[in-house]
């Protein structure tokens, strides 16, 4: 099962965060199978660390929830909160086999969050700057809650509008790049 998991900074967290950085990447290096994807959010200067995205292919809904919960950043205080979904892998790739390459270009999160009928199930066509994309479902994957994507796009406005906009009740754009060690 695909989830999608978005940790939120605190704010002040900033200097935690840093002094936690090997213990994330060695937590997360646990998890190197299984990531489809992660890297933190940043703030519109790109200076400042924000959250943290991880897309992870798990057994089951408990495992994910260890996952999320279990992370240090998290246990240490650094999130304010989380967001934990399962989420559908439409490309069918990870953000490492993007042909774009891990470097290069403005790259975003864009976090459409809606209810009722189910939009943007699939990627418009012709789109090759997406590195990642799919529906959020509740827990039973049943219900569409939304649509979750990073992609590569001149600026936040051209992010967002992957999305059918008024689809949804609203729609985040946050500045992410590629995560993990280089």
């Amino acid at each position: 099962m695909e989830f999608f998991c978005y940790h939120r900074d605190r704010p002040g967290s900033a200097t935690l965060r840093d002094q936690l950085v090997e213990e994330h990447w060695s937590y997360m290096d646990r998890y190197a199978a299984e990531l489809i994807a992660r890297g933190p959010t940043l703030s519109p200067d790109g200076e400042t660390a924000t959250g943290s995205v991880h897309i992870v292919d798990l057994p089951d809904l408990a495992t994910a929830r260890a996952f999320v919960f279990d992370e240090p950043n998290y246990q240490a205080g650094v999130y304010r909160d989380v967001v934990l979904r399962r989420w559908r892998n439409v490309l069918g790739r990870t953000m490492w086999d993007f042909p774009g390459g891990r470097d290069g270009g403005n790259r975003y999160l864009v976090l459409g969050l809606g209810s009722g009928q189910a939009a943007d199930l699939v990627p418009p066509p012709g789109l090759d700057e997406l590195i990642a994309y799919g529906p959020l479902l509740s827990d039973d994957g049943t219900t569409w809650l939304g649509t979750a994507l990073l992609v590569q796009a001149p600026d936040p406005d051209a992010a967002r509008a992957v999305l059918t906009l008024d689809r949804y009740a609203d729609i985040e754009v946050h500045h992410w790049e590629f995560g993990g060690r280089r």
